[in-house]
């Protein structure tokens, strides 16, 4: 009998390894397949590549893995030419992304190209705000002749998630030079084989002009809308903060013009300034508020201006503030720093 027993204990130690092999294949296939999935629906590759250009970079992308990366580009320096152009710009804007699709139109091209005057949009996603934007305007110490600043949350005391990362977590920098990483890879892959990557909305950024192109994501036509009333507490707030901020720069107050960019306001949010208070804000400081009240006009999200009616209201913009504007670029001799 003992024979007979001897054989079982061998073949039972010859199929371990086989079994685990087999094993250890199956969780390396699992991994590459949630790396892979992870990858396709949530990382960079979740947006299209179509808007790479020798101009542009990736500013935005929905997956859940990637999100900002326009924070990082300017307050990290890690996109070369995009601080030195907004710290030479002749006009420079400020304000959030409603303020970037409204003044990213041809119109706004065409204008500033016929006057041979450099713009900057200096705008951020993520309703960005002073609180950001003006110590990274410590930073660059641009001299425009020129400040056009959109009223529309800009006073806000509350950072945005993005500026408090980029402005005060150590591992900022290499967190967003591993997404710069990333879009050289996006750009070429995207590019030459769209089919592979997603069609979550992206936002590419001009390092010319600071102008933004949307691509992706889907479209929702809503009118904007109008308010004509005025928030005492809002008012109050934005003239105090507003009086400390425009004093520390170096433009001339003649030469400052607040707007109010059109959109669907939000009721009881802060993220909003209606153009009653917007008018009553721009009078306590005594500041030029140029923001036309078009009809017809539509978003392509509730939010922000579709390209055509960004372009439409941005012409009647120029058209309103172009003798202002001309006056500061024609006599900067005569503009106090």
């Amino acid at each position: 009998m003992m024979p007979e027993n001897t054989s079982k204990p061998e073949a039972a130690t010859a199929d371990s390894p086989m079994r685990v092999g087999v094993y250890i294949l199956a969780i390396l296939i699992a991994a590459l397949g949630g790396y892979l999935y992870m990858l396709r629906n949530q990382s960079i590759m979740t947006c299209p590549g179509t808007g790479y250009g020798p101009d542009s970079y990736l500013a935005y992308c929905q997956g859940e893995q990637y999100g900002d990366f326009d924070h990082g580009a300017f307050w990290l320096d890690l996109e070369p030419g995009i601080r030195h152009r907004a710290a030479t710009a002749d006009v420079l804007f400020l304000g959030n992304s409603r303020m970037q699709f409204a003044f990213s139109s041809d119109s706004v091209d065409r204008w500033f190209s016929a006057a041979g005057v450099s713009h900057y949009l200096m705008g951020f996603a993520y309703w960005e705000n002073y609180t950001f934007e003006w110590p990274l305007i410590k930073q660059i110490r641009p001299q425009p002749k020129v400040l056009i600043v959109n009223l529309d949350g800009f006073f806000r005391p509350t950072e945005t998630p993005p500026a408090t990362t980029v402005m005060h977590d150590h591992d900022a920098g290499g967190h967003y030079a591993r997404k710069r990483l990333w879009q050289i890879a996006h750009r070429e892959i995207c590019s030459r084989i769209p089919g592979i990557c997603g069609s979550k909305e992206s936002f590419y950024r001009s390092i010319a002009t600071g102008s933004y192109t949307r691509v992706g994501g889907g479209t929702r036509t809503i009118p904007v809308t109008y308010a004509a009333t005025v928030d005492g507490q809002m008012l109050a707030d934005y003239t105090r903060r507003g009086r400390e901020f425009f004093s520390s720069l170096p433009v001339d107050r003649r030469c400052v013009l607040l707007t109010m960019v059109p959109a669907n306001p939000l009721p009881g949010s802060d993220k909003t300034t209606n153009s009653g208070t917007a008018k009553a804000i721009a009078s306590a400081l005594g500041l030029s508020l140029i923001a036309p009240e078009l009809p017809g006009l539509t978003t392509f999200d509730g939010s922000h201006l579709d390209r055509p009616s960004a372009d439409k209201w941005s012409q009647a913009f120029l058209e309103e503030a172009s003798p202002q504007i001309r006056e500061c670029l024609d006599n900067p001799a005569d503009r106090a720093r």
